[in-house]
């Protein structure tokens, strides 16, 4: 059709009938949201499939008549699918897409796949059938980088490097440890996914456009088919409602969030000064006039994209937060930030698993980085307190000789036994055992710790978790 004018026959705005002018051509772009939606085809289709056979089990219409509602539906499914239809970008939405299309196909039946539901119920039905779809293929994606780090891990369980805290040497970890942080980190996100998943699958359909219909609808039963074992329990509530959306966008900006600390520490550490990471070439860009330079871009990009993510949230929050009961046309601004949040995370997570599985590891420089910074202080106030000193105490102690230390240019473990006895004569030689940061590492074997024992119980735990959720 041509904007500005009046439609003809099927392809008529569904909502033209009151309406004695067609709608002005920058009106029409202006609200149109095909561009937008039309990756809901799909399940659009999906929904009215479902929609005809309830009306056609609940004697609404004709058994025949929801036959062919439902195989037009299939021929339209199955053309989009092998690209011998085309989506019409002059229809206003996907709904009127699909429905023009098949009333084009099998004529008067096709006016009444639209019978006891509105477009308000309709694309809220959409919305929650594409996150069906959605959900899980993101949920995969964080599995296979989760065991794409712990398969890493696995090779790194005596390997040491500095942890961290304030970006301050604080104790010494392995590597295995630190890749194992930050999967139990994805499992959370895995499981946020899955939670979302049990308020998504609610049948909305049957509430119309506000209160229900006077017709004799069958929601339980449309749900079933659908797939979902529950429906919304009031019908305003119904197609006003986009918790779902802003509570899977807070899901992703989580897991934005976790992907950017990532990738905060991949650009840290692939830097002269850490020299940690060596990132591949493939997963790295240059510089157009500094020849000897290799960026890691792709960790700066996700890194980057994050604050897309939090806007789309936020316009999603900001678009409800003065919405009256019912459905309002704001609330078809909730398509495009979802999306491109759903976009945004799909990509980065894919992205950042590539960018990780072919990085190397620098274990020297890790190794190195340990013998400074006084990684095992705190291990000499452990020391102490096992020879019975208040760990109070023994902190203070163990501050002393870091200051003798600092004031000598050593490390801990280059302290005379009589430096450390002018700190505490509760000292003796086998203090030289348990400093050294390998000894550090090995003696915390507290559950979740870095000694190599339990590394391995948490990697056999995330190998669990990836097989039980797969």
């Amino acid at each position: 059709m041509e904007h500005g004018t009046h439609t003809q026959d099927n392809h008529a705005a569904l909502w033209h009938g009151r309406f004695q002018e067609g709608p002005d051509a920058a009106a029409v772009a202006f609200e149109t949201s095909i561009n937008v939606d039309e990756r809901m085809a799909l399940d659009d289709i999906k929904g009215s499939r479902a929609h005809a056979q309830m009306l056609g089990h609940a004697g609404i219409i004709s058994k025949e008549e929801a036959d062919a509602i439902i195989s037009g539906l299939d021929s339209i499914e199955k053309d989009l699918n092998d690209g011998s239809l085309k989506i019409d970008y002059s229809a206003e939405d996907i709904h009127s897409f699909v429905e023009a299309t098949l009333t084009d196909r099998i004529g008067e039946p096709g006016k009444k796949v639209h019978t006891g539901r509105s477009r308000n119920d309709q694309i809220a039905l959409d919305e929650r059938l594409y996150l069906c779809r959605y959900i899980p293929d993101l949920q995969n994606r964080l599995l296979t980088l989760i065991d794409a780090l712990t398969q890493i891990a696995e090779k790194h369980t005596k390997d040491i490097m500095p942890g961290y805290t304030h970006m301050q040497h604080a104790q010494p970890v392995t590597l295995a440890h630190h890749l194992c942080a930050w999967s139990w980190m994805l499992t959370r996100d895995w499981e946020r996914l899955e939670d979302s998943l049990k308020r998504i699958k609610v049948s909305p359909i049957g509430s119309g456009a506000l209160a229900g219909s006077g017709l004799p609808l069958d929601r339980k039963y449309e749900a079933s088919l659908l797939g979902f074992d529950k429906i919304t329990m009031n019908s305003l509530d119904s197609v006003s409602d986009r918790d779902y959306c802003i509570e899977v966008s807070s899901a992703l900006s989580l897991i934005q969030m976790h992907l950017s600390r990532f990738c905060e520490e991949v650009v840290l550490w692939s830097t002269t000064e850490f020299s940690f990471i060596d990132l591949s070439e493939k997963w790295s860009t240059g510089s157009s006039i500094m020849p000897q330079k290799k960026n890691p871009d792709f960790a700066e990009l996700i890194r980057g994209r994050t604050g897309r993510v939090y806007g789309d949230q936020f316009a999603l929050l900001t678009m409800m937060k003065a919405l009256p009961l019912a459905y309002d046309r704001d609330m078809q601004e909730d398509k495009q930030p979802l999306f491109d949040a759903c976009d945004v995370v799909l990509s980065c997570v894919q992205v950042f698993t590539y960018m990780i599985s072919s990085a190397k590891w620098n274990l020297k420089s890790m190794n190195d980085a340990c013998q400074d910074g006084f990684l095992n202080a705190t291990d000499v106030a452990d020391y102490l307190v096992r020879k019975g000193l208040p760990f109070r105490t023994a902190h203070g102690v163990s501050a002393h000789s870091v200051r003798l230390a600092i004031e000598k240019n050593c490390r801990l473990e280059d302290l005379s036994l009589e430096d450390f006895k002018a700190c505490s004569p509760l000292i003796e030689k086998d203090i030289y055992d348990i400093i050294p940061p390998q000894a550090c590492v090995n003696a915390r074997k507290t559950d979740g710790g870095p000694a190599e024992e339990k590394v391995k119980e948490q990697i056999a735990a995330l190998k669990q978790f990836v097989k039980q959720t797969k």
